[in-house]
């Protein structure tokens, strides 16, 4: 939607060469670092029903604000400098007509956007009500249904990506990776795994969204050390750009940041060279080959960049969540977690953070965090629990997180406990516990089913109907709907529904249901 930072058009020439094509699979299979994700416009426009190009974005603005397409050409026809558009000089303009016409015009179209408008400002909070109305714009995430599928295996590679740069205001990456998201200032002092750098601002603020020529002045002179950041972030990692085409601002200032500070011949420069993807889409188009380009910086030497143009974005998704690193990022976002912590001095609840230096960790209390490092001759460590495989039963069967999954077979599960074991078998079929512990949680549902009273096999078909059911007493609506969805009177995905807002998630009606669940979805 919005360009990184803008460069001189002027600047790049782009041309085709033969290369030694490779297919996508195994050119993710080389990386041997986690890959971070560069996502633009397209993506949004790829899975919501309400995103827009830049273009789209401003044009849908002033139709709205004039209930015709003639005032935004007219604004546009003012701001071609050289055969292109300048979109943030026509943002500037519509900014100002949309500003003072909603001003004029206090309880008329846009009266909601009035009342935010002067709330704010009872709070000395002076915000733009075209920024406001963007915000509000792009609040919703309405996703499309026909990509219901692909959304699924894209959440499957947040286990194996670093962080994610946008230049998106939606929340559209934070809904479907979890990941924290990063505005401004605050960029400079987060954790670079699991975040989510959003330059160009984010919708839950309307004051940090940058789209006017002012906009873009002050964050070219303002930030120069996230710049810096970023930089760091794509030496170190593989650069996979999404939603954006190779003629875009965004890819081109891109390299001229790097290569101005990187020696263009350097075995630096050509690590980034071979990490550097740019995924281009093209509709109906199932390839899986990269191709060489290279791009001609004027000053510089010719840059060449790996990229594939294709629609089969499924393709791209399972190989990266298919790629085998020594440790996944949501192990690191841990790691990292835990040496914040132990920075900052105090835990969440306020008390202070005791720091050992043992050699001897059975000699902890379970409730210590504990960042080990030695050899493993001296340290012994197990990943999980069981319990925390229930608690983080939907992430990990969301991920596809087969790496995770290896260590049940090393864990403990008596065979008194609860445990969801189908879905994870679905994924690790490998699992030597596979079929013992299918045998334990089909007894246990079976053998506690089998002591529930009469009164709680209702005829309801929904969840709702089981608790405002007053015959059902309040002690019984779990065992209620546990019944209910063994005998498949519920659908499935309001139990789901439910297990995800449950907030005990080491309870015991959190696991007898969870194993319900489960047998329920994954069962042959």
């Amino acid at each position: 939607m919005i360009d990184f930072h803008r460069g001189q058009d002027r600047m790049f020439l782009l041309t085709c060469r033969g290369a030694n094509d490779m297919n996508i699979r195994d050119f993710i299979g080389q990386y041997r670092n986690h890959p971070v994700l560069f996502i633009g416009a397209g993506v949004s426009l790829r899975y919501l029903n309400n995103s827009h190009t830049w273009d789209g974005l401003l044009k849908h603005i002033a139709f709205e604000l004039k209930g015709n397409n003639e005032f935004y050409l007219d604004i546009k026809a003012e701001c071609q400098v050289d055969g292109k558009y300048n979109y943030s000089l026509i943002a500037t303009k519509l900014e100002k007509a949309f500003n003072k016409a909603l001003g004029e015009d206090r309880n008329g179209k846009f009266e909601g956007i009035n009342d935010i408008f002067y709330a704010e400002m009872e709070r000395e909070n002076n915000l733009s009500r075209f920024k406001i109305y963007i915000s509000k714009l792009v609040e919703e995430l309405s996703y499309r249904e026909e990509k219901k599928e692909e959304l699924a295996e894209l959440k499957k590679i947040r286990k194996n990506i670093g962080s994610v740069i946008t230049t998106n205001y939606d929340g559209l990456v934070e809904d479907v990776f979890g990941f924290e998201a990063l505005v401004g200032n605050d960029i400079l002092l987060s954790n670079p795994y699991g975040s989510v750098y959003k330059i160009h601002g984010c919708n839950k603020d309307a004051s940090k969204i940058i789209i006017t020529e002012d906009d873009y002045s002050h964050f070219d002179n303002k930030y120069e050390l996230i710049r810096a950041q970023l930089l760091s972030i794509f030496i170190h990692n593989p650069i996979i750009f999404m939603g954006y085409g190779i003629g875009d601002d965004n890819i081109k200032s891109l390299l001229k940041t790097i290569f101005t500070y990187v020696e263009p011949n350097s075995l630096t420069a050509q690590k980034i060279r071979d990490n550097f993807l740019l995924v281009e889409f093209e509709q109906g188009s199932m390839s899986h080959e990269i191709s060489e380009h290279d791009i001609d910086l004027e000053g510089f030497s010719t840059i060449r960049i790996n990229k594939i143009k294709t629609d089969d974005f499924v393709e791209i998704y399972r190989s990266l969540s298919n790629l085998n690193l020594p440790v996944s990022a949501m192990d690191i976002r841990k790691v990292q977690s835990i040496v914040k912590d132990i920075y900052s001095g105090v835990h969440d609840d306020g008390t202070s953070i005791k720091v050992n230096i043992t050699e001897d960790i059975d000699s902890l209390n379970n409730s210590d965090k504990i960042l080990v490092i030695g050899s493993s001759n001296s340290i012994k460590y197990e990943h999980k629990n069981s319990s925390s495989f229930m608690s983080d039963y939907f992430e990990i069967i969301e991920e596809s997180n087969h790496q995770l999954l290896q260590l049940i077979d090393k864990i403990n599960i008596a065979s008194t406990q609860w445990f969801p074991i189908y879905g994870f078998c679905q994924i690790c079929h490998e699992l030597d516990k596979c079929e013992p512990l299918k045998a334990q949680q089909r007894r246990k549902i079976e053998d506690y089913l089998g002591g529930l009273p009469i009164s709680v096999h209702s005829e309801h078909e929904n969840i709702s109907d089981i608790y405002f059911d007053d015959s059902i007493t309040r002690t019984n609506k779990i065992n209620a709907i546990i019944w209910s969805a063994w005998n498949e009177m519920i659908d499935l995905d309001e139990v789901e529904m439910l297990l995800r807002s449950m907030p005990d998630k080491k309870g015991t009606d959190y696991r007898r249901l969870l194993c319900v669940y489960d047998i329920k979805k994954y069962a042959d």
